[in-house]
């Protein structure tokens, strides 16, 4: 299947107009694309040049391309507005019902939304993901009396970065905990998160999705065999069951859907907001 470039613009980190585009594209299951993702394009050069490496680029293409886009900036959006491609700038199609509904004209300033209006906010966030960072994998303990939240799972089940982005887009306090193979033999919680089980929320997965992950990382061991992974996912999940620990699934789910769908069942409250373009 021929495959359509797709081309996520902004005048900033461009991390809207991608995480907007994916969702879109996520919706044409049967159309084949290939992405670039083109941040900070603040000047008319730039945007020119930008113009000019999609034209040259699609000279040949059997498929028209598509451009979706967050530009702020009226003159640089005109510019890109003349590629021979399908244009989709969020902005140009948004704002102006909001201008019409609000009676007054938008500022179009680049970078608005990167501003630290809340200075207590933002400290809060970097402290989460140092948090996160210094408790990552079990690493150290001594703070869990802090963590908003704990995730425990087998090695390779997606804790890391579901905790980062708890910390990240949250501003949550994630901490998180390996359960070994000494653990799953035990009755009761490892000792270091004994204490903490209403903070705790396992995370588990398909056996063939972890030994495809663990292969990548050390093939033909053990510890990437799949029987020695369908051992451990049977054991953890037994083990949350015993222990009424809560728990999710996260073998076909992204870690946008995973962190979500745990602030939601552990009933946590979002720290902070993060704005981005």
């Amino acid at each position: 299947m021929t495959s359509r470039n797709v081309y996520f613009l902004s005048n900033r980190t461009a991390i809207t107009a991608e995480t907007f585009g994916q969702s879109l594209l996520a919706q044409f299951p049967n159309a084949k694309f290939s992405v670039v993702t083109m941040p900070y394009i603040d000047s008319i050069q730039k945007a020119e040049g930008i113009v000019k490496r999609i034209n040259q680029e699609n000279s040949q293409a059997v498929l028209k391309p598509m451009i979706i886009s967050t530009l702020a900036d009226e003159s640089i959006s005109q510019i890109i507005h003349q590629a021979d491609a399908l244009v989709l700038d969020l902005f140009q199609r948004i704002l102006p019902d909001m201008e019409r509904l609000l009676n007054q004209h938008s500022a179009h300033q680049t970078g608005l939304s990167h501003r630290i209006s809340n200075q207590l906010s933002y400290e809060s966030r970097i402290d989460a993901i140092d948090f996160s960072m210094i408790h990552d994998d079990g690493g150290t303990t001594r703070f869990y009396d802090k963590a908003d939240i704990i995730i425990v799972g087998v090695s390779r089940s997606g804790k890391t970065p579901t905790c980062l982005y708890l910390a990240l887009q949250f501003g949550l306090k994630a901490a998180n905990y390996p359960i070994t193979e000494e653990d799953m033999l035990s009755e009761s919680l490892p000792k270091p998160i004994k204490a903490y089980q209403n903070k705790l929320f396992g995370l588990t997965t398909n056996a063939k999705r972890l030994f495809h992950i663990r292969q990548q990382r050390l093939p033909q061991s053990r510890y990437a065999s799949m029987e020695q992974c369908h051992k451990e996912i049977q054991a953890v999940e037994k083990m949350f069951r015993q222990l009424n620990v809560p728990c999710l699934d996260t073998t076909a789910i992204s870690i946008e859907e995973i962190a979500t769908t745990i602030v939601e069942l552990a009933g946590l409250k979002r720290k902070h907001k993060l704005l981005t373009r």
